[in-house]
């Protein structure tokens, strides 16, 4: 299995199953989707800005469903197996991708896996265990919130900071050289993550190093 990132701005995502499992989903992809959650009944309270339609399509209705909302992704998180047989079958035929949620192994070729993440924006680290360890994979995500503190912040001073030193042309193996040692440097990480500097404060020292002495021609 190969990790992949999907962008899911103004696609939709169709999530059959209204249990604390298509809720978790719903309130996942809503973030960023338009999220749409089939059911015969909500059982969790929190679906987050998912839309929720009242139905029980049956195994034969699922097709409709796919063609009527025309989803990026479909989630299977019903309670009943021979409805998610058919999300899988229909969402295959019509080639688009579909999330198992009642299967922890033994997916089918093309299948999607949600993992866990910690997100620094713009920064975002996912962890899967191959449905093995979920666990695990939660462990992990509580170790990684600590260790990716300020990512967010350094990534957006080299983002800036490579395209800063472009416009002003200074060659590209410099510019390298510089944005290297700017994610090597220990001070600058703790600054950042401590509020101490911000991301502007960080770039226009470093612009500022670049300046020559006065009196000196560049």
């Amino acid at each position: 299995m190969i990790p992949l990132f999907h962008d899911f701005t103004d696609e939709t995502v169709l999530v059959f199953g209204g249990g604390p499992v298509g809720a978790r989903k719903a309130r996942r992809f809503a973030r960023e989707a338009r999220a749409v959650v089939i059911s015969p009944r909500f059982v969790d309270a929190d679906f987050g800005d998912a839309e929720r339609i009242r139905a029980a399509p049956t195994p034969d209705e699922v097709g409709e469903w796919l063609e009527r909302h025309d989803p990026a992704l479909v989630v299977a998180a019903t309670d009943d197996r021979a409805v998610n047989d058919a999300i899988v079958d229909e969402a295959n035929e019509h080639h688009v991708l579909v999330n198992r949620a009642d299967r922890a192994g033994g997916r089918e070729a093309g299948s999607v896996v949600v993992p866990a993440t910690v997100d620094e924006p713009p920064v975002t680290v996912a962890i899967a265990t191959g449905g093995t360890a979920p666990v695990l994979s939660k462990h992990l995500r509580k170790e990684l919130e600590e260790t990716l503190e300020g990512t967010g912040a350094m990534a957006t001073v080299l983002g800036e900071l490579r395209q800063e030193l472009k416009a002003r042309n200074v060659p590209e193996e410099h510019r390298q050289a510089l944005v290297t040692e700017v994610v090597n440097t220990p001070e600058i990480w703790t600054a950042l993550r401590s509020g101490t500097a911000n991301s502007r404060q960080v770039i226009e020292d470093v612009l500022d190093s670049e300046q020559p002495p006065a009196g000196e021609s560049p």
